[in-house]
């Protein structure tokens, strides 16, 4: 069994754990879901990504939660030439790719409206505090992934968005 389904089904027994479970997966690209910028890459290169992100990616596929890409670059056309290499891109529902001074509350804003997924059935993978502020302030679970997604951020992540669902179901009950 290759690395790739030994995550998977790692990341499936993660999934299996939790009783609430987020609607939509939100995933920053550079230093997220792969160890570099893509503005410092060319096209004409092979990405890789980070060892758990591919698994993790199919386990939630399996699962039937939807995916999206949030990211700030300034090369959003390396950054779908890289996604469509690596064979990701036919499964997002929802790809946000632009530049932009305010942080990725103007993503989220975009995916929401493409999918109507409300905001507090998103969880969020960043490696940087300030977007992570900013859309946790939006009402999304949002994780910092300072060393790209991996199963431990998702169990965190996990963990995160049902005790955000506990208390936003049981404060509706008040």
């Amino acid at each position: 069994m290759g690395s790739m389904e030994k995550v998977k089904d790692d990341a499936l027994k993660i999934l299996g754990e939790f009783q609430v479970l987020p609607s939509l997966v939100v995933f920053d690209l550079d230093y997220t879901l792969w160890p570099f910028f893509c503005e410092d890459r060319s096209k004409r290169e092979m990405p890789s990504l980070y060892p758990h992100a591919e698994g993790i990616l199919y386990a939630l596929k399996d699962k039937g939660i939807d995916v999206a890409i949030a990211s700030r670059s300034p090369t959003a056309d390396i950054a779908k030439t890289f996604l469509n290499k690596l064979g990701i891109q036919s499964m997002l529902v929802a790809q946000e790719i632009f530049s932009s001074w305010c942080y990725k509350t103007e993503h989220f804003q975009r995916i929401h409206s493409r999918t109507g997924v409300p905001f507090n059935s998103m969880l969020f993978f960043d490696d940087e505090d300030r977007n992570i502020e900013a859309v946790s302030q939006l009402g999304v679970t949002s994780i910092l992934a300072d060393d790209g997604v991996n199963l431990e951020a998702l169990r965190q992540g996990l963990t995160e968005f049902s005790q955000n669902s506990d208390s936003s179901s049981s404060s509706k009950h008040k």
